[in-house]
This record gives C-alpha cells, sequence and structure tokens, in this order.
C-alpha cells in the first residue's frame, strides 16, 4: 500500500508517529533518537523513519508547513496506514512575556481563524483540542525527565507574513493564545474525525515580545528537550 504522498508499505509505520514540520527536523530525531531507523517514505522530500525507542516502534515523519500539508500526511497517516497517535513536535512563537526561546510548551487547545475543520468536516468550531490521555502521557514524561513544561492555546495560523497586525490583540485577549504555529487545529481536525489521538508539543523558537529569535540550524538540531519528551511518551504503551 501507498498512496500520493508516502511510499511506505503496509507495516513500515508504527501505531505512534512523531511529526515535526521540517524533514531535517525528522532525519535529525531518527539520526539520534531511533535504534536502527530505516527510511521508508521519501517522496516530495518529506522523509519519514521507522525505527524504535526502549525497544517500542516509532515512527518520526515530517508534515511540511501548514495546515493543507498537515492535513494530508496526517488523514494520509491515520486512515491508510491505521496510526492511532500522532505527536506534533515544532516550534512556535511567543506571545506572552512569560515563555522564553527554547521553553517547551505543550498544547492544551488550539485556535484557528482557518476554515480547514469547517470545510474538511463540517466542524464550525474555531478551537479544537488535542487527546487528553496522549497530553497526560507527555506530562508524564516531562516529569520523568524533569522537564518544565508549559501550556496553554496554541494559535494556529494561516498566514506567517501578515500586513494586518491588528489581529493580534484579538487572538491573544480574547482567544487567550499564548504561542503561534501553524499546524495543530488541523491535526486535531483529523483525530476527531477519524476518532484517533493526536497532540502537540513545541519549542518556543522566537518571541513576537522580545524579539528574540533562534537560527535556522537551531531549530533543526536544539529542541532535544521536546524530542525527548515525545519519544519517552511514545514508548508509554498505557494508551
Amino acid at each position: 500500500m501507498s498512496t500520493p504522498h508516502n511510499s511506505a508499505a503496509p507495516g513500515q509505520i508504527a501505531k505512534t508517529v512523531l511529526m515535526p514540520g521540517d524533514p531535517l527536523r525528522s532525519k535529525f530525531i531518527a539520526e539520534h533518537f531511533l535504534d536502527n531507523p530505516v527510511l521508508v517514505n521519501n517522496l516530495r522530500g518529506v522523509q519519514g523513519y521507522t525505527g524504535s525507542y526502549h525497544g517500542v516502534p516509532v515512527t518520526v515523519m515530517a508534515s511540511g508547513m501548514g495546515m493543507p500539508s498537515i492535513g494530508i500526511y496526517s488523514w494520509e497517516l491515520f486512515k491508510f496506514y491505521d496510526v492511532d497517535n500522532i505527536i506534533r513536535v515544532g516550534s512556535a512563537g511567543a506571545y506572552t512575556a512569560d515563555l522564553n526561546l527554547f521553553d517547551v510548551f505543550l498544547a492544551d487547545a488550539a485556535y484557528s481563524e482557518s476554515t480547514y475543520a469547517l470545510v474538511q468536516g463540517g466542524n464550525t468550531a474555531h478551537t479544537l483540542y488535542p487527546s487528553a490521555a496522549l497530553n497526560a502521557k507527555l506530562e508524564k514524561a516531562a516529569a520523568k525527565l524533569g522537564i518544565e513544561l508549559h501550556e496553554g492555546t496554541t494559535h494556529s495560523s494561516d498566514v506567517f507574513y501578515r500586513a494586518n497586525d491588528g489581529y493580534l490583540q484579538d487572538v491573544i485577549l480574547n482567544h487567550h493564545c499564548k504561542v503561534v504555529e501553524m499546524e495543530s487545529f488541523a491535526l486535531f481536525a483529523n483525530a476527531a474525525v477519524l476518532h484517533k489521538n493526536a497532540a502537540t508539543i513545541l519549542t518556543v523558537s522566537d518571541s513576537f515580545v522580545t524579539h528574540q529569535e533562534t537560527t535556522p540550524q537551531e531549530r533543526e538540531e536544539s529542541f532535544t528537550r521536546m524530542m525527548q519528551v515525545a519519544l519517552e511518551a511514545a514508548a508509554d504503551q498505557s494508551l
């Protein structure tokens, strides 16, 4: 079996998938954390690897950028490869002063202006939620590793470069968003439609408050605490 976007054969994708946006981050996670990683997909350069972590099969596969992209890849993993859990491991911009570069953030909700959920499945909500059980596993893993988790609502935006700055106050004050990224809303929408589990754990890569930012290499290679938390959760087979 394969899809237009995934050449993996049946049985080559694990039940739990870590999903960074960047294919190079997928490669980094596989090479630095997984035992015996095998490249199972490289269509369009979207690298997917399957190996094991603490003896448990884990796949790490990139999603690309934005909701349409993660919408395609996560749907195919859930629907055609029978994946049960997808943990997005990504970067985020901080909207609040209490978040610093490299802080680890667990999304307990995703707000978006996007019509993705409406068009995809008829869901009119603009705030969607991750799997409570999967979030609990991520919290447990972070506590085990001694890694502080910040939690709150992420803003899943369709737009990276905006000419309109007036939106920010509404998103922060009225929708209580603490960070911004571009994928979680679509991932949570797909999981809800297909009755699967999805979660998002992020590393703060830049700040709208201090205007500090990380380098591309740091975003690819230095977000290891987030990766470790996600992998510990993936190895927890209690779900």
